[in-house]
């Protein structure tokens, strides 16, 4: 079923870099034939809040977090972490992984810049070639994920299995990054 994009309510222009994102986003999902929902909902970014506008666990929830990991003394890597909404990012795991010797957080503005969508609307997909997405698999055990659609008052629950099929297009990394919240 193919989904039109639509304005939002409160008259957003074409033009900014969230309405570009979740364009990219359904005509990406649309040509690939990927199953979709569309939940609009009041405008939330914080996971915990908008899994329970939408209806589902948190645990189904797609958490998107954009990760620094230096890898030498001009050098570093841009990771776009995406692990269950009940779930936390790994650092030291990731610099691991990344055979980094620093990790944090990216700021918000370089985040944000990767991402194409402003924080707390971070799509578990890359369109930057700067951005390299690594998925927890814990993320892959239910029918569907949920995540807001580069906007804050629209989410997607997206069939698991298409999100599995883009990853493996996209040559992303499914590996553990997560702990448990305490």
């Amino acid at each position: 079923m193919t989904h039109q994009a639509h304005a939002s309510p409160d008259g957003e222009e074409a033009g900014n870099t969230d309405h570009e994102a979740y364009e990219r986003l359904i005509s990406l999902l649309d040509a690939h034939g990927a199953r979709y929902r569309l939940i609009d909902h009041q405008a939330e970014g914080r996971t915990e809040v908008v899994s329970q506008y939408r209806g589902h666990p948190a645990a189904h929830a797609a958490k998107c977090l954009v990760v620094m990991v230096k890898t030498g003394k001009r050098t570093k890597r841009y990771f776009l972490a995406v692990v269950p909404g009940d779930a936390r990012v790994d650092l030291q795991g990731l610099k691991d992984i990344a055979q980094g010797t620093y990790v944090s957080f990216a700021s918000t503005g370089t985040a944000e810049a990767l991402s194409g969508s402003i924080s707390g609307t971070i799509l578990p997909f890359s369109f930057h070639p700067d951005l390299e997405l690594i998925v927890d698999p814990a993320l892959l055990e239910h029918s569907e994920i949920f995540f807001n659609a580069a906007r804050l008052d629209r989410s997607l629950a997206l069939n698991t299995a298409d999100y599995a099929d883009h990853l493996h297009r996209a040559r992303a990394q499914i590996l553990p990054i997560t702990t448990k919240e305490a």
